[in-house]
């Protein structure tokens, strides 16, 4: 077998011919398992998920990309894409080549305008600093490290302004995209907008983005941080959590996590080894108001810690201080349609501190405000009706195999099926929803119906499908 060579590759002397190809003429590495640097480029932030493809390519272009397709093409691989390695991901096998674009961050603002164009390797970290010089703000997600592309292309759930602005998603002007002929498309509302709509909550079924425009917001600074609360007073911080987003205003985003970790030594004493609470805040307005605002918090028991201050916007990642270390972890989402005062009792009995949860997060955060608005562009990211999103995650031991953990976080689900939604969101998807059963339930009927003549039209052969999969809608 020829160096790199998966198995069943359709010919050895055209597996060398293209490998030289991509060699020659990309700007970046093409690699094959077991070549220097191969590990490096498929690692993802989430440890229990490995790639292993054919060939992996790091893109530094979009003709890198457009060459890469089509590559895959007269090979018969499939195509999957990594951007910053952050969001649920499939393991990409031997029958795929990869494309990275991690290189690929160059970010312009237009200050007149009032908008961002990102490439796909951009993340918001530099995104944010890059706007601030402009007095200007995009919609991020928890952490600086998340790329741009990807958060966006699910939807877009942002930590500090998500229920002032909507979804990320609902801002996109412009999208810039290698499809599955190799062809880089300029899609719009007005110009390929079946791909444009497809692309906006349908992610990678449709190809490769390869760069992005959207608006940003004349915000600078936010009144913003946690409040920290002993375990033992779960039920009172969270039943008063429910009781403030039932009437905070939409200039108000704001979520609530269990946090159940280790007594790891880089942790606050007060989370070693046992139960906290955090209340995560972001409040777009004077910060007497939002004192006012949050006193019940504060009042429901006695802060361990109260970061909640006037920051400057680049300080966004202090919110949910999100870990930047890679982990291997289990992921489960859901929709809440409404939180009830049992809803509070029977999550307190499940993961509260007498429960014996092996559940390490539990992160609620309020939707409705502006996410519930249909977007100015029709696009495919739904679920508007939704109250609360909740994500648990289950962190993984060294030396322990994740298919023991597959079902930690299920139980919660389990009981909160009373006020659970039937509906997912393309946004809140886990790697265990990669089925076409539970993908379609991100997506109303005829958006799913769209979706697949969308998919027929630009990827018929569903070398797109490393992912949560929509396959082509059959003739």
């Amino acid at each position: 077998m020829a160096r790199g060579e998966p198995n069943g590759a359709p010919d050895r002397d055209l597996w060398e011919r293209e490998l030289a190809v991509l060699a020659a003429e990309a700007g970046g590495p093409v690699l094959t398992p077991g070549e220097e640097g191969y590990e490096e480029e498929v690692a993802v932030f989430n440890l229990a998920v490995t790639h292993h493809p054919a060939v992996v390519v790091g893109a530094t272009s979009p003709e890198d990309v457009a060459l890469a397709v089509r590559g895959a093409g007269r090979l018969g691989l499939n195509i999957a894409v990594l951007n910053t390695g952050h969001g649920p991901v499939l393991p990409a096998t031997e029958d795929t080549l990869m494309i990275t674009t991690s290189r690929m961050s160059d970010i312009t603002i237009d200050p007149d305008a009032q908008t961002a164009r990102v490439q796909a390797g951009a993340r918001f970290g530099q995104l944010v600093t890059d706007a601030a010089a402009h007095g200007l703000a995009p919609l991020p997600g928890s952490s600086p490290g998340v790329g741009v592309v990807g958060y966006t292309l699910a939807g877009g759930s942002s930590i500090t302004m998500g229920r002032k602005y909507g979804w990320a998603s609902d801002h996109v002007t412009r999208i810039e995209a290698v499809t599955a002929d190799g062809e880089l498309r300029h899609a719009s509302a007005t110009s390929e907008s079946e791909l444009f709509s497809a692309l906006l909550g349908g992610k990678s079924n449709f190809g490769v983005v390869t760069a992005m425009e959207f608006g940003l917001f004349p915000v600078t600074h936010l009144y913003a941080g946690a409040l920290f609360f002993s375990g033992s007073d779960a039920g009172a911080v969270l039943e008063a959590y429910r009781r403030f987003t039932s009437t905070a205003p939409d200039d108000m985003t704001s979520g609530i996590a269990f946090l159940n970790f280790p007594p790891l030594p880089d942790l606050p004493e007060f989370m070693r080894g046992r139960l906290a609470l955090a209340v995560q805040l972001s409040y777009v307005g004077q910060e007497a108001e939002g004192e006012r605002l949050i006193a019940p918090l504060r009042q429901a028991a006695t802060p361990l810690l109260d970061t909640v201050s006037t920051i400057p916007y680049a300080e966004f990642g202090s919110i949910g201080m999100d870990p930047t270390d890679p982990i291997a972890a289990v992921e489960h989402f859901g929709l809440l349609d409404e939180m009830t005062p049992e809803t509070v009792r029977v999550i307190i009995d499940t993961v509260g501190a007498d429960s014996g949860s092996r559940i390490n997060l539990v992160n609620i955060r309020q939707l409705e405000g502006a996410y519930s608005r249909p977007p100015a562009t029709p696009h495919a990211v739904g679920g508007r009706d939704a109250a609360f999103s909740v994500l648990t995650i289950a962190v993984v031991p060294p030396g322990q195999e994740v298919s023991s953990y597959a079902n930690s976080g299920r139980e919660l689900f389990d009981i909160l099926r009373p006020w659970l939604s039937p509906r997912k969101h393309p946004g809140f998807l886990a790697p265990a929803d990669a089925t076409v059963q539970r993908t379609r339930e991100a997506y109303d009927p005829a958006v799913y119906e769209r979706l697949q003549a969308a998919k027929a039209l630009y990827d018929p052969e569903n070398r797109f499908r490393v992912n949560h999969n929509i396959p082509p809608r059959q003739a």
